[in-house]
């Protein structure tokens, strides 16, 4: 996601699947109605510096859409802290959007709610065909064997951004590329108040996207073939431990770092108190804080061996927003018309230049806005070394509990406390507790 957002309460989540029978978006074989076919409500993501931002991308299309159709769309754009929430409690009461964006991790979850259109052959075709989205964006729609439950609307994936100068100072040539690298090269940058590499200590779903990702390059996937949460494997342990060493053990990350949730690494970073950063999709934030194009470097994430590739060589989660529509709307065929509409060829180069993002359509990826060298890293990590995050009903409740898990490791790094093996894996132990049972 362009804005990583603050995880939901665990119990939350586990109360949404729990009711899915009850939630307001009926049977299962319910497509709602077209009682009010003239106006959409219409839940849309902070994905810009800020909430204003975000009108003044968003709304010209909405009119343009509205002089097309007929159909006024009412636009709010909701903050990542408040988002899924605000979803689950919509889903249970039945009051929501008709439309609404989600981050595409939180597939798979909502989808249990039964409270979300699939998307079906005859729905996809409707807005122009499954085929025309890239299989890296599809494969984070939903539970794979199931129909999905929204369609890809921005794409996004980590990589690692570097400051020139900075570097330059230092004597450092180019950035690292492998982990061991990454602890060298921040070790010369951290000295005179500057660090090598910044964090979102505090930032749950931040935690799970970087510790997902050493996961897979220590063979670990934290959930079993079935479904089953397996965050005490040795990979997942060392997983966590090597992405917490580099505050406790490699000293590249500042202490105050452990407390950070908003984003405030990228702030750093902009303001040369950091050296690097991993992040998704960063370029026009960086922007906004005053910084020009040519102040920073964007490189592939680090990987054990220095090459990214599949397997152990992932370096991102597939990162990226889908576009849902509650299936008790009561405008459905303004619903698919507006989804339609908003990953058109021509709306999908329009927004995803406006965020930096990535079209998670085939056609509109190959505009040349999206061939600039930033860009040019990330479409080559989504589409040769990205993973999507486990599409299982409990993934919002692993992104809380070993989030938090990893919020508390670095806490006790930045008080200066030790982090071992044996301390992780007994963190993970109380996380995998807190778990439903299969």
């Amino acid at each position: 996601m362009r804005r990583i957002r603050a995880a939901a309460v665990g119990a939350v989540t586990l109360s949404l699947i729990l009711t899915a029978a009850a939630c307001g978006g009926g049977s299962s074989g319910s497509q709602g109605s077209n009682e009010q076919p003239r106006t959409l409500t219409y839940w849309a993501t902070n994905q810009g510096a800020n909430l204003e931002v975000d009108k003044k991308v968003l709304q010209p299309e909405l009119d343009k859409f509205e002089k097309e159709t007929g159909i006024e769309v009412k636009l709010e754009v909701v903050p990542w802290g408040d988002l899924l929430n605000r979803i689950l409690t919509a889903t249970t009461s039945g009051q929501g959007p008709d439309v609404l964006n989600i981050g595409n991790t939180w597939s798979a979850s909502l989808q249990s709610s039964g409270a979300l259109l699939p998307w079906d052959a005859k729905n996809f075709e409707a807005i122009g065909g499954k085929d025309r989205f890239v299989d890296s964006a599809l494969g984070s729609t939903g539970v794979q064997g199931q129909d999905p439950a929204a369609v890809p609307l921005y794409s996004m994936a980590y990589a690692l951004y570097y400051n020139k100068k900075m570097f330059a100072d230092a004597g450092i040539q180019k950035p690292p590329a492998t982990w061991a690298e990454v602890a060298e090269t921040g070790k010369k940058l951290s000295e005179n108040g500057t660090w090598g590499l910044g964090a979102e200590g505090s930032n749950l779903s931040n935690n799970i996207h970087q510790v997902f990702v050493l996961g897979k390059q220590h063979n670990a996937d934290f959930f079993t073939s079935d479904g089953t949460a397996d965050f005490t494997a040795d990979g997942a342990v060392a997983a966590v431990k090597q992405y917490v060493d580099l505050m406790a053990k490699d000293k590249i990350i500042a202490p105050g770092n452990a407390e950070y949730a908003q984003n405030q690494s990228l702030s750093d970073f902009a303001k040369d108190k950091t050296a690097m950063v991993l992040w998704q999709t960063a370029s026009a934030t960086f922007k906004a804080q005053g910084m020009n194009e040519d102040e920073w470097g964007v490189a592939p994430a680090p990987v054990q061996s220095g090459r990214p590739g599949p397997g152990a060589a992932v370096n991102s989660m597939v990162a990226g927003i889908n576009m849902a529509v509650f299936k008790n709307t009561k405008n459905i065929d303004g619903a698919k018309k507006f989804v339609k509409f908003m990953t058109s060829d021509e709306e999908q180069v329009i927004l995803n230049k406006a965020y930096g993002s990535i079209p998670p359509v085939k056609t509109a990826q190959q505009d040349p806005a999206f061939n600039t060298p930033a860009l040019a890293v990330l479409r080559e990590t989504l589409a040769t070394s990205a993973a999507a995050l486990p599409q299982v009903p409990e993934e919002s409740q692993f992104e809380t509990v070993v989030g938090t898990a990893v919020k508390e490791l670095f806490a006790e790094a930045a008080a200066g406390r030790p982090v071992t093996t044996e301390s992780v894996r007994a963190k993970l132990e109380k996380a995998q507790q807190q778990m439903p049972k299969k």
